[in-house]
């Protein structure tokens, strides 16, 4: 079964097409197909996943499947959220995973609850008009640190610790990871929904 990704981020594409080869599930990154992004208006996950899963399966005629992700945090009443790629640009940073880094340390020095959840919403679809999509809702809660530590993944991954495994994401294996993760929790409530309803 083919499966589009309603996603360019190369990192996400690596992390789940590991995930659903257990499925015998090929997933194809949406800009392999067709160029544009989908609109992503809304202030919730599921809600902007539902928007780019129903405009890649709309452009490819394949099911879709997209993840909304981000990191909530405490501090902040749980911003930045839907707008986490986009997190350093309200500082005047260039938008990139190095620059998110830098200006969350800096937004958070001197900061004493360092609480933040990575959230990852996984929607599925079988055509644009599916009125039953799947949803799989991954969540983890971590700490910010103080400085990055590590050098694997992408994203906020350097300053993600996650107190259970003691260490960062960025210090984790890819398996470990995929235990582990926002991405890895949501993946796998999604293989089962896919299996159970769609295959």
């Amino acid at each position: 079964m083919k499966i589009v990704l309603a996603s360019n981020n190369r990192g996400k594409l690596v992390e789940l097409q590991a995930m659903f080869a257990s499925l015998g599930v090929e997933l194809i990154a949406q800009g392999d197909l067709f160029e544009g992004e989908a609109p992503e208006p809304y202030g919730t996950f599921v809600e902007n996943a539902l928007s780019k899963a129903r405009f890649a399966s709309e452009k490819t005629g394949l099911p879709a499947i997209a993840d909304d992700a981000g990191m909530c945090i405490d501090h902040f009443g749980g911003l930045p959220g839907v707008d986490t790629a986009y997190y350093c640009t309200q500082f005047g940073y260039e938008k990139s995973d190095d620059n998110n880094v830098r200006a969350l340390l800096e937004q958070m020095q001197g900061v004493a609850n360092r609480r933040a959840a990575m959230v990852s919403t996984l929607v599925g679809v079988r055509n644009p008009k599916d009125p039953e999509p799947l949803i799989a809702v991954g969540r983890v809660q971590g700490l910010v640190t103080t400085e990055r530590q590590g050098s694997n993944g992408f994203g906020f991954d350097p300053v993600m610790f996650i107190p259970e495994v003691g260490m960062t994401f960025a210090q984790m294996t890819l398996e470990a990871k995929h235990a582990n993760s926002h991405r890895g929790r949501s993946s796998q409530k999604m293989l089962a929904m896919i299996e159970e309803c769609w295959l």
